[in-house]
């Protein structure tokens, strides 16, 4: 089917001209009459009665400028239709993240995707690091948000940001008296809340207070963030978190932040995925809220 076509005849029948229709369709009006004459031979009638001025609509014609319009409205509906179904996301994409990210994070992400995308769904599980390797090596989850990322043979990584880490102590803490900025030495002794052992962030707290010289006590630890942060906020010891995670408990007067002088340490986050996977529109969407910097 030519709708360009239709167009031109329908333009012809509304402007009882050939020459005002045939300038609507970029056609000279010799063409547009030679096209009207082959279709009326096509169609055994005539459509237009050439003898008036302007140009009569027949019977015929008529029943014709009528279904010219029909087509090309339904086409117009149709191509809205499928261009709002391309800007439209639907479906679930799932999502491991260990427990520091998503206890502080995904509540703001989930209200973001929800509402740029009311016809998606997002399914976040909480696991630990070990575990969310392990969902999207099984595809139980699409994505995954992890903290130092390893490079495996089955995965990508996408790096998503890099987070400042602080020495967190509670406002009643003797620490918190000696400024935003403290000497490494100020930590010899101190009671320490620890991340468990065999976390990638435990490793990296302790090589970080071995290069600093810095000997901590360690009474107690942790999996997760949110304990941490609880244990701190008791007065229970000090630790070294995310700033980041922090916004919401300094100004509580929860959790003070102080910085080492000379010394920084940054934890990176990615995403994780299984190599040549193939993402649905959904999980794409996703991802790119990820890398938008929520």
């Amino acid at each position: 089917m030519n709708y360009d076509n239709l167009r031109l005849f329908r333009d012809i029948a509304q402007t009882h001209s050939f020459s005002k229709g045939a300038a609507l369709n970029g056609y000279s009006q010799s063409a547009a009459s030679q096209h009207i004459q082959d279709l009326e031979r096509s169609l055994g009638v005539v459509l237009l009665d050439r003898s008036t001025r302007p140009l009569a609509i027949t019977a015929a014609g008529q029943l014709y400028t009528e279904y010219c319009k029909e087509i090309l409205r339904r086409k117009e509906e149709f191509e809205v239709a499928l261009e709002r179904m391309k800007s439209e996301v639907e479906g679930t994409v799932r999502v491991a993240a260990i427990y520091s990210v998503g206890l502080s994070e995904m509540v703001e992400i989930e209200k973001k995707f929800a509402f740029q995308h009311p016809e998606a769904q997002l399914e976040v599980e909480y696991l630990r690091p070990e575990k969310v390797y392990e969902a999207v090596q099984a595809e139980d989850a699409d994505l995954g948000l992890i903290s130092y990322p390893e490079a495996r043979r089955d995965f990508n990584v996408i790096p998503w940001r890099q987070e400042e880490m602080v020495v967190a102590a509670s406002p009643h803490h003797p620490l918190a008296t000696e400024g935003d900025v403290i000497a490494a030495s100020k930590l010899n002794g101190l009671e320490f809340i620890a991340f468990d052992e065999d976390l990638p962030i435990r490793r990296h707290l302790d090589r970080f207070l071995k290069d600093l010289g810095a000997e901590v006590n360690v009474t107690l630890h942790f999996d997760n963030l949110q304990m941490i942060k609880e244990a701190v906020a008791h007065g229970v010891g000090i630790s070294i978190l995310p700033a980041r995670l922090m916004v919401d408990d300094i100004p509580q007067g929860r959790l003070v932040a102080i910085r080492i002088e000379g010394a920084q340490l940054y934890r990176p986050l990615g995403v994780i995925h299984r190599k040549k996977k193939r993402f649905h529109r959904v999980a794409q969407a996703f991802l790119e809220l990820l890398c938008e910097g929520v």
